[in-house]
């Protein structure tokens, strides 16, 4: 049963962080009766900007419910740095994403089985992913159907996209019903985390219902400066700032930390937890030496092909004047058209290489093209882009805290493109790309390739065009990875190693990136993060 009267600074458990885990860890936690705090940096995801699908892309190109994060300047892309968007929202990154829904693939799983995750193997997850999502069209043997996230079909398939899936099947490759149960290689229309006109996220499916709950204490624009350790190193709770003023939390049970990928491992260098000479050097005081914190994380880099179109209206053309318009009521009255859109439009996977045994790249493509910059201008002239990555990059980066004061951002050094492996793919991906969009499904609207251009022909060329023009998937992932060697920063279970009370569920813990969009399978791990938390109560 809830408490009627909650102590509102001493709480059963504390979940920093309300985004794409937090959101669930939460809701399972106050289910089972348990007091919760949690605890939000951002603040609440009802802006239009988030909640309308296709608003994906003012908020990455206003910073809206973003942290405003760069990276360091990369060595493998020659010196460059680019934008780092970072959910801070109820919902988290969830809340800002391409809202694509892919589980990865069973080989993802397994590899983390393999090398001493006893526990995560693909059986062993499956039922967390069907647990968390609901997808009316998918077999109910293979896919859930009364989960809290509503997954749909695309509401309005863009004409141009189904010209690319006829392109694909052109090509020699199939067109899959549904690639979370089917993982050969092939494409298909992407599966969205969307309910009706409105995005759908961990916030609005498993906080909202529940928010009324009187052993629920959601605290948004509360910036969490530390996790308080006893002298036995034991997580007794955590101090918190709203609005400058400072206050602290007690948890009686554990505190969860759901911050992601760059703020968790930032949270615990605050708190003295991390590679003790770096901490030092960022004037931290060091509380437990975990050298792995931060270190190991990995993150998708993808390079794009973009081709002209004519006689073929694209996203370009709609999104702008009287065609926005009328795209906007076609929205509000139908609940159709380029406002249910999102970056991929179809996706899928591919080989670089026909002698693998399975796909090693990623696809995604969309009717339309945007100006150079990163930020989402749509062009004014009609145009169709495909995006490739590779899904399992053998290069590693760093998340590094140079600051006590928790407002400074960490270093964000995501490493890309410094294995010989991963430059390979990408060149890969990049013909796939120019095969694709150039098949005879396209040829009635015959134009000019704009990027890299036709020019681009030879390994270099297209190796240093995807260093100069590519960037980001958004699925920065292991920088607190799970595992059972000196670098892991969470046991099988979760738990930091070496300190008592504190568990750790988001993406960070992943010792491999999965291969596909990151989004389901944090949420998964927080899923399976509350079933091992309320394992261990007692009867």
């Amino acid at each position: 049963m809830a408490p009627k009267e909650m102590n509102l600074s001493e709480f059963d458990y504390v979940v920093v962080g309300g985004g794409a885990a937090g959101a669930v860890v939460a809701r399972r936690l106050v289910d089972s009766g348990a007091s919760v705090l949690l605890l939000e940096a951002g603040k609440s995801d009802r802006h239009p900007y988030v909640r309308v699908p296709a608003g994906f892309f003012r908020v990455l190109k206003s910073g809206h419910s973003s942290w405003g994060y760069k990276i360091e300047p990369q060595a493998g892309l020659g010196g460059r740095s680019f934008d780092y968007p970072r959910g801070k929202v109820l919902g988290g990154s969830g809340a800002i994403n391409g809202l694509v829904q892919s589980w990865g693939l069973p080989y993802d799983y397994d590899r983390w089985a393999r090398d001493g995750c006893e526990g995560w193997s693909f059986e062993d997850v499956r039922p967390f992913f069907m647990r968390s999502e609901s997808y009316a069209s998918g077999d109910p043997t293979k896919r859930g159907r009364d989960g809290p996230i509503v997954v749909s079909d695309y509401a309005d398939l863009h004409p141009v996209a189904r010209d690319f899936l006829r392109a694909a099947a052109e090509t020699g490759l199939p067109v899959l019903a549904d690639y979370n149960s089917d993982y050969r290689a092939g494409v298909s229309q992407a599966q969205q985390t969307r309910n009706g006109r409105f995005r759908e996220t961990t916030a609005t499916a498993y906080l909202r219902p529940v928010m009324g709950r009187s052993n629920l204490a959601i605290k948004t624009s509360a910036l969490v400066c530390s996790i308080d350790l006893d002298a036995s190193r034991c997580a007794r709770g955590v101090t918190y700032r709203v609005d400058g003023v400072e206050q602290t939390a007690t948890a009686r049970r554990e505190v969860i930390v759901c911050g992601g990928t760059v703020n968790t491992p930032h949270l615990l260098n605050l708190s003295g937890i991390g590679h003790g000479e770096q901490l030092q050097s960022a004037g931290i005081a060091v509380r437990h030496h975990l050298p792995g914190v931060g270190h190991g994380m990995q993150d998708h880099y993808t390079s794009k092909l973009v081709r002209r179109l004519r006689g073929m209206t694209t996203l370009n053309e709609q999104g702008r004047g009287l065609r926005l318009m009328a795209e906007v009521c076609n929205y509000m009255v139908r609940g159709k058209g380029i406002l249910t859109a999102s970056p991929s439009f179809v996706t899928g996977y591919l080989k670089s290489s026909p002698e693998l045994d399975i796909p090693d790249l990623q696809i995604s493509f969309i009717p339309a093209s945007f100006e150079l910059g990163g930020k989402f201008v749509l062009e004014s002239k009609p145009g169709m882009s495909m995006g490739v990555w590779q899904m399992r990059p053998e290069s590693r980066g760093h998340i590094r805290t140079i600051s006590p004061r928790p407002e400074v951002a960490p270093i964000i050094s995501p490493g890309y493109l410094q294995s010989a492996v991963d430059q390979k793919c990408v060149v890969a991906g990049l013909r796939w790309a120019r095969r694709l969009l150039f098949a005879k499904a396209f040829a009635a609207y015959g134009a000019e390739e704009v990027m890299p251009g036709a020019e681009m022909t030879t390994d270099e060329q297209l190796l240093d065009y995807a260093r100069r023009a590519g960037g980001t998937t958004y699925h920065p992932v292991g920088s607190c990875r799970m595992g059972t060697d000196d670098l892991a920063v969470v046991d099988r279970e979760l738990r930091v190693r070496g300190v008592r009370g504190l568990r750790i569920a988001d993406a960070s813990v992943m010792p491999y990136v999965t291969s596909g969009n990151t989004h389901a399978p944090t949420v998964m791990i927080a899923e399976k993060a509350a079933d091992l938390i309320l394992r261990k109560l007692p009867a």
